[in-house]
């Protein structure tokens, strides 16, 4: 009985010791990993040696953190194909850019259409955030952004706002895509690079890094004139006081 409590006794304390050596590296994984984003990537389905010529059967769908590594997105697959690999690939790996003997997009061609004093910035945006992968390059755009802000009544609460942080932005590329628009890369990407002034990509850099959800309106081509009156913030406070006005304005202006 004796050696059976001892037993039982041991196989409890290595429970509990597997459990929390798991929570400790969840903890310590979170800790190192938790501020990079996952991406999509392309990756191989078995080892490649030096001088592989690469086919699409080569290649797989990865996703994996971004730690600055400069892999080869998944957009870009199609770029990839058919060119060589200056060194060895390992089954599961990621392909680099390094690696590919490709020119990669056109930097010198592509900062010439920058305009002087401006900067060019990629953000993550698609699906329904880039309203339904239409936004399409030389598009103007307003930048909208959701966040989770203290509440200014109860600093303890937070509440959700909604707010336009930028208008008239012109887009610049929709993933590698660049230059004359076209329908055939609809929605075939996951980020849109803009057009920006220095102050203004410290506000979207800045945006990105607290989390919040970023979106794009789509605006007609002819409207390039920004409305620079005072937006709100929508709250829900904000959208249950208006929602009524709104809807009656809409009805005024259909029914003219």
């Amino acid at each position: 009985m004796k050696n059976k409590l001892i037993l039982l006794t041991s196989v409890l304390i290595g429970i509990v010791a597997f459990w929390l050596s798991k929570a400790y590296l969840d903890n310590e994984y979170n800790r190192l990993y938790g501020a990079f984003q996952t991406i999509e990537v392309v990756g191989v389905k078995k080892t490649l040696p030096a001088g592989t010529v690469l086919k699409s059967e080569d290649l797989k769908k990865m996703k994996v953190l971004d730690v600055g590594q400069s892999p080869v997105r998944y957009d870009d697959w199609e770029r990839v194909v058919d060119r060589k690999i200056f060194y060895g690939v390992d089954e599961g790996k990621t392909l680099l850019w390094s690696n590919i003997d490709a020119p990669r997009l056109g930097a010198s061609e592509f900062a010439r259409k920058i305009t002087e004093g401006k900067r060019a910035l990629s953000i993550n945006l698609s699906g329904a955030s880039a309203v339904s992968g239409l936004v399409q390059p030389n598009d103007h755009v307003d930048l909208l952004g959701t966040f989770t802000f203290p509440d200014p009544q109860n600093p303890l609460q937070t509440e959700t706002v909604t707010m336009t942080l930028l208008q008239n932005v012109l887009v610049l590329a929709t993933g590698t895509q660049y230059g004359q628009s076209s329908t055939a890369s609809a929605g075939g990407y996951s980020t849109v690079t803009f057009e920006l002034t220095p102050e203004e990509v410290e506000i979207v850099v800045f945006a990105q890094q607290e989390r919040g959800q970023l979106y794009t309106s789509l605006r007609n081509p002819q409207d390039i004139v920004s409305d620079y009156r005072q937006l709100p913030s929508v709250n829900f406070n904000y959208l249950n006081g208006v929602r009524q006005d709104l809807n009656e304005a809409r009805r005024n202006t259909r029914d003219r």
